[in-house]
């Protein structure tokens, strides 16, 4: 089977799963669960590519190995708080909006929407682990593929410490309309993206002595990096958290906004 055909089987299952989905959230009315299916859909589609492998070696392993790991991880984290939560506000603001002003019905709107804007976007961002583990072979870790396992490593680490943090921040009572600014919180605004940052640069990482098609897959992560911080990661976020947290305002000023660093020293006024 050719590279083009295993992507493609890959992808082929993407969709079939997506419809499934799709058909599930008509019968619930809601899509908020699409959240959770993004980071699972990842270590589907590394795991997809790892069957395909013939004989595969340690590099093939790390790969699928990192990508499983941080899918399962943060797509459970996401369930189950969707499972506790329920229905995502952002969701359901573009659903009605699709449903409201364009006269779409629920089923037409979660799928235009929802389910088939994300098909080609998970794709495209998991491709460096698809193509890394296709195109691995038998191969061994070299260097470069042995740093970049330390960075998804530490990067899949800093995000479930911060989910941990903001769990537990969120199941107190008291903070009720604070802010979280302690933990990994006091030097970034956003533990959990610079940690999805880190994981899907260091699965680039892993995956670059494969060839050139994992260097042009830089896309994924790159595109992966710009959502997280200049679209509907970071900024859409800060938004309603400016709204409705008082002390958020005060919280930017001295903490970074994505990498971390130590926090500036309040300004005496």
């Amino acid at each position: 089977m050719t590279l083009l055909e295993s992507l493609g089987l890959n992808f082929g299952l993407l969709v079939m799963i997506m419809i499934v989905l799709w058909l599930i959230s008509i019968r619930i009315r809601d899509v908020s669960f699409i959240d959770a299916f993004w980071a699972y859909g990842m270590a589907i589609m590394a795991s997809a590519s790892f069957v395909q492998t013939k004989a595969p070696g340690t590099l093939a392993y790390a790969i699928w190995a990192l990508t499983a790991l941080w899918g399962i991880r943060l797509g459970t984290h996401l369930f189950l708080r969707w499972r506790k939560e329920g229905e995502d506000p952002r969701y359901g603001k573009i659903l009605g909006k699709a449903m409201g002003k364009q006269g779409m019905s629920f089923a037409k709107a979660a799928l235009l929407r929802a389910w088939a804007l994300q098909i080609p976007l998970l794709f495209i961002v998991c491709l460096p682990a698809q193509l890394g583990i296709l195109l691995a072979g038998n191969d061994g870790l070299g260097p470069i593929s042995v740093i970049g396992v330390v960075i998804a490593v530490i990067g899949i680490g800093f995000e479930t410490v911060g989910d941990l943090q903001l769990k537990a921040f969120k199941a107190d009572p008291d903070s009720k309309g604070k802010v979280l600014d302690s933990g990994l919180w006091k030097y970034t605004r956003h533990p959990n993206y610079f940690g999805d940052f880190c994981a899907w640069w260091g699965i680039w990482l892993v995956a670059a002595p494969t060839g050139w098609p994992v260097w042009i897959a830089a896309v994924g992560p790159l595109f992966l990096s710009f959502t997280l911080m200049k679209w509907s990661g970071a900024p859409l976020l800060e938004k309603s958290l400016k709204k409705n947290r008082p002390e958020y305002a005060a919280y930017i000023e001295r903490t970074s906004g994505f990498f971390p660093m130590p926090p500036k020293k309040r300004t005496k006024r």
